[in-house]
Parts: structure tokens; sequence; C-alpha cells
């Protein structure tokens, strides 16, 4: 289980992708279903003091930042928390303001960048997430937690170009 493999590797949360919403399978269903499955893990969670970190993904659910942030606060949960990905919500709307009403909720960020023009992912600063804003906005929320890049591998020199462009966010660029 991944609580308990997260606690053996001194991790402070996992990720968990709550639900996903198809022809077959209803956005209500979705919902009960995912909070009734995490509520049922939430005492295992605290037990190995490992935080269930919520991702909105292209799965059809959690599609704007007031869902979102009521998902979460229906557990009333310190164990329960949100996992956000920046580009992940660029075709919905903006980064900063998914930032602001989730706030204190947020314990993990992914980075990546998306071009809605030719519905695209692109390298970090390429595309139109408003990385100045989000800057801004993880300041605002105090948020003081990792930044991880979820792009493709490469080289050196990709990794190297990818660690300056994370620098450049981080400076507020």
């Amino acid at each position: 289980m991944a609580l308990t493999s997260a606690k053996a590797f001194g991790c402070d949360a996992v990720l968990l992708v709550p639900a996903i919403v198809t022809e077959t399978v209803g956005y209500g269903d979705a919902y009960k279903r995912s909070q009734d499955n995490i509520r049922r893990l939430l005492p295992l969670a605290e037990e190995m003091r490992v935080i269930i970190a919520v991702e909105n993904v292209w799965n059809k659910f959690l599609l704007s930042p007031l869902e979102f942030a009521r998902y979460v606060d229906e557990f009333d949960s310190p164990w329960l928390k949100a996992y956000f990905d920046v580009g992940n919500v660029i075709v919905f709307g903006f980064a900063q303001d998914w930032i602001r009403t989730l706030g204190k909720r947020i314990v993990k960020i992914h980075l990546k960048d998306f071009k809605r023009s030719g519905y695209k992912w692109t390298n970090l600063l390429e595309g139109d997430v408003n990385w100045p804003e989000v800057r801004k906005a993880l300041d605002e929320i105090g948020y003081r937690g990792f930044l991880t890049p979820e792009l493709s591998g490469g080289d050196e020199a990709y990794l190297a170009d990818l660690s300056k462009r994370i620098d450049r966010i981080i400076a507020g660029k």
C-alpha cells in the first residue's frame, strides 16, 4: 500500500488521483465513491503520518478551484490535502486563481506548462502559465514546499536548462 510504503521511505505525502468521470461513471458517483474510499484510508494516513494529496488531472473531475477546495474541506482532516498541478488547470482557468483559492490546502506542487493555442504541453516558461503571477500567488498563501517538475526526461543539457527555468520561476521572472 502506498501509505505504508511512503512511511517506510520517509515520505510525508502520497499523490492520489481520486476519481475519473466517464460515460458510464457519473460525476456524482465518482464524487461519492472517491470520498467514501478516501475516508476509509484516513485513519491509516494518520497512523502513518502521511498526507493523502489529491491531484486534479484531465479526468473530468474537480473542474474548478472552488469545487476542489470544497472537496478537500469536506474531509475536515489534516491528512487530506491538495497536490496542485500548475499546468493541468490552464485549459480551465488560471493557475494563480487556483492557488489563491486552494490556499493552505496545497501540500505539494507539480510544475508543467501548456499552450492553449495548438493545445499542447510545452517546456516550462514556453506556455500560457503566467509564472510571475503563480510565484506571487504562492508567496501570498505562504507555500514553502517542493516544486516538482513533471516533464519528460532528458540528457544533461536538458536538465541543466530545466534547472535554470525553475530558478527563474522561483525568482518570479
